[in-house]
């Protein structure tokens, strides 16, 4: 494990995290990420992509009975979230599994998952130089499998009418809905607006079911800051209290 770690907090200290002080850190998108996956008790979630187990920690902090299993490529990092697992007493409920979607670990097996969750490299190889830091660059930067086939290794692994909950940029929406078409139905996209003035979400939410065939359906979404930059009353319910983001109903944006 990396000696150069701080230690943070997410959704108000509920969770305790350790992460690299140079390389990849957490943000706010695998709070909202975990806020939006529908999980019940009993249900097995497999967060793709796990990074230092920030998704699959915010989500026992909700549903604190549902059993997850994450993924990661990094091994320093899965090192890492193993032992932010055992630093917020959750061994029992969640391990991280080093390895890739694609071939999966021979541990992963195919549709047995109720829910998967993931939040994939947002930059294609082309998009931008990759950051000398190899930490950041495997967490920003598509590697050996693109958005494609990551998402594919996603849906691999769920049951039939399982939930697929993914964050992403919005300006790749078109790759994600080509990806998922024929496979994921009842879609939902739910925008994540920086701001209530005219600013375009940047980041967004998509949720569909396996096998599913219903409509795309296009939410409000979610007013992320107030006029004077702090977070709205509806974020702030979200990123500090451990609210639930149901995306298929309804809800006050701001």
């Amino acid at each position: 494990m990396p000696d150069q770690l701080t230690d943070d907090s997410l959704l108000g200290g509920a969770v305790r995290l350790s992460q690299p002080a140079q390389g990849y850190r957490v943000a706010i998108d695998p709070v909202l990420l975990a806020a939006a996956v529908p999980a019940s008790p009993g249900e097995r979630v497999l967060d793709a992509g796990a990074g230092t187990g920030a998704a699959s920690l915010c989500l026992l902090a909700r549903v604190p009975d549902c059993r997850i299993v994450g993924v990661e490529i990094e091994r320093s990092l899965a090192r890492i979230a193993s032992h932010n697992i055992e630093q917020n007493g959750r061994a029992g409920q969640v391990e991280v599994i080093a390895g890739n979607l694609d071939p999966p670990p021979p541990r992963l097996s195919g549709a047995s998952f109720d829910h998967v969750m993931t939040n994939p490299p947002h930059l294609a190889t082309e998009d931008a130089p990759a950051s000398p830091v190899p930490g950041r660059a495997l967490a920003h930067h598509e590697g050996e499998l693109d958005l494609v086939r990551w998402l594919a290794g996603c849906i691999r692994m769920l049951k039939p009418g399982g939930r697929l909950t993914l964050i992403h940029r919005s300006d790749r929406l078109t790759e994600i809905l080509t990806a998922l078409t024929g496979t994921i139905g009842d879609l939902v996209l739910f925008p994540l607006w920086p701001a209530s003035d005219r600013r375009p979400a940047k980041r967004i939410l998509v949720q569909g079911r396996r096998g599913a065939r219903g409509k795309v359906r296009l939410m409000r979404g979610l007013v992320l800051h107030g006029p004077d930059g702090s977070y709205t009353g509806a974020a702030t319910a979200v990123l500090r209290h451990a609210r639930a983001l149901p995306l298929a109903d309804e809800m006050p944006a701001g």
